[in-house]
């Protein structure tokens, strides 16, 4: 049996701020400097940043990108690994559920389905600078995190990511 890396993925916004941008450099460089495998769906905003920390600090990054081939959705230039899956925003379950924890930066609806699709699959969430959600029944929900920076977003994430295997 292999010892497999954790993969982490980072989702966020095709399209963000510059402080969004920031912190997810800074997330994908401690992602790698963890020893873990960036993934997220390897476009634009916060999914390039990440992986372009991950890739200037010697990380591996995987892209789960929504079209069918490069020309349909090409791959944000720091993608070391890119996997056409022709599914559209459908790919958002495929990137959750191959990754052990799920870190989310700023975002829009696509962020927030991954999200919901990850606390569904029992997939631990560590939010920076995204959404603010209560479940309805005001619960905690334990899979749920909050962190101050990136740092802190990717210990938590590895600290909660489930366990090997499982991926």
């Amino acid at each position: 049996m292999t010892d497999r890396a954790v993969q982490l993925a980072v989702i966020g916004g095709a399209s963000c701020d510059e402080e969004d941008r920031r912190l997810a450099s800074e997330t994908g460089t401690a992602v790698a400097r963890a020893g873990a495998i960036l993934l997220c769906g390897g476009r634009g905003g916060v999914m390039s940043a990440a992986a372009a920390g991950a890739r200037a600090a010697g990380g591996r990054t995987v892209g789960i990108l929504p079209g069918a081939n490069s020309a349909e959705s090409p791959a944000n230039p720091h993608i070391e690994l890119p996997i056409f899956t022709g599914l559209g925003q459908a790919r958002n379950q495929i990137l959750v559920l191959s990754a052990a924890a799920v870190i989310g930066i700023g975002g829009g609806w696509g962020t927030l389905t991954e999200i919901g699709l990850a606390l569904k699959h029992q997939i631990p969430v560590v939010l920076l600078n995204s959404w603010q959600l209560t479940p309805p029944d005001g619960k905690v929900e334990p899979l749920l995190r909050q962190a101050e920076h990136p740092l802190q977003a990717v210990e938590m994430a590895l600290r909660a990511a489930r366990p090997k295997g499982s991926q």
